[in-house]
């Protein structure tokens, strides 16, 4: 039976042919129908029919109808699938579900996390599913089979140990009313309960966070306020996690923002450099413009004679007059006395000629002496 027992097996999913004409039923928005206690009401009688001629198809007053049982607690996509392999098994079926109740299943098996209500309405709202048996036999009997009108019964192929059989399913299979659906692995109610039990403090917590009391979660005082504790350090850590994110993203930004006035600084200091070097270098405009300055003073103010100059002198003035004539007969003669003022073209020349000048007067005044 499906969900009867925790196993393994391929991911195979029987699908119904893409061309394959489905019978008219209810509409997907309303939910399956529970079976009458009295069992199948036909109006037209109920022939038995062979696996071949289900599998060729029958007309649309005559569906195939198909019964899966199972607990279905914590109804989940295995369940679903399996479901979903017993309605596209045959192209024209009309699928009956038989849930357990809680008395049988906590007899046999164990005890369940939903109510059988629970339960029977999950399989109501399974859109594979066209009628619900409530209070579903563990044991399939010959009368049951005949009160439901039930042409096939779909399960995985597993053999299934219960109730003192070693497979309840035998004599289905035996009379050749068994079709076999296929197991998903991966996903089952054991599972989803050991997951639960494993991280039973989360949940807890989560619970507590919820608004559930402790009383309702069965949890003591000391585990209550522990987990409670727990909450406040982990709302604490999440509080300094966010607040470090928060102050790397400040710091990088900083960085980058230092980075890039450092980068602008250094290329308005080099800027600023090859500027000054430009200007006041050695070859710079500032020493060109110096040099210009100067050649334009030097044109136009040139040298003047200095005091000391014979040319200059009072003395050489009067000597050039007739009126000093007299004091001018020794000294006329003389070859310096004749020549001609010196240019002032230089100062070195100027000072060289004036040296000679004095040297020349003086001789002659050890001369005359």
């Amino acid at each position: 039976m499906a969900g009867r027992r925790r196993g393994r097996g391929s991911n195979v999913q029987q699908q119904a042919p893409q061309n394959q004409r489905r019978r008219p039923g209810r509409a997907l928005r309303e939910p399956a129908t529970f079976a009458k206690t009295t069992g199948c009401e036909l109006e037209i009688p109920h022939e038995k029919l062979t696996i071949a001629q289900a599998r060729r198809g029958t007309p649309a007053h005559r569906p195939v109808r198909v019964y899966a049982d199972g607990i279905f607690d914590l109804f989940h996509s295995g369940h679903a699938r399996a479901l979903m392999q017993a309605k596209n098994v045959f192209p024209n079926t009309y699928l009956i579900v038989g849930v357990c109740s809680d008395e049988l299943t906590h007899k046999f098996k164990g005890y369940t996390v939903m109510t059988e209500d629970e339960r029977y309405e999950a399989l109501r709202h399974c859109r594979y599913v066209d009628e619900v048996v409530r209070d579903a036999p563990w044991t399939l009997t010959q009368d049951f089979l005949k009160k439901h009108k039930i042409d096939f019964v779909a399960h995985d192929d597993i053999p299934y140990s219960s109730a003192g059989s070693e497979d309840v399913y035998k004599h289905i299979k035996e009379a050749g009313m068994f079709v076999a659906t296929e197991r998903t692995e991966g996903i089952s109610t054991s599972d989803l309960i050991t997951r639960i039990v494993r991280d039973y403090d989360i949940y807890v917590r989560r619970n507590l966070q919820r608004g559930y009391t402790a009383r309702e979660l069965n949890v003591g005082f000391i585990n209550e306020n522990k987990y409670r504790i727990q909450d406040r350090v982990d709302k604490m850590k999440e509080t300094v996690r966010t607040v470090e994110e928060k102050s790397k993203h400040f710091v990088y930004r900083v960085e980058e923002k230092s980075q890039d006035l450092i980068h602008k600084w250094e290329e308005k200091s080099r800027e600023f450099i090859g500027n000054f070097l430009e200007l006041f270098g050695p070859d710079g405009a500032w020493h060109a413009i110096q040099e210009q300055s100067g050649r334009m003073l030097q044109a136009l103010s040139p040298y003047s004679s200095p005091r000391g100059s014979p040319s200059s002198s009072p003395t050489r003035r009067r000597a050039a007059s007739p009126d000093s004539a007299p004091f001018t007969t020794s000294t006329s003669t003389s070859p310096s006395s004749l020549s001609p003022p010196s240019s002032p073209s230089s100062p070195s020349s100027f000072k060289k000629k004036t040296r000679s000048s004095v040297k020349a007067a003086s001789s002659r005044s050890r001369h005359k002496q």
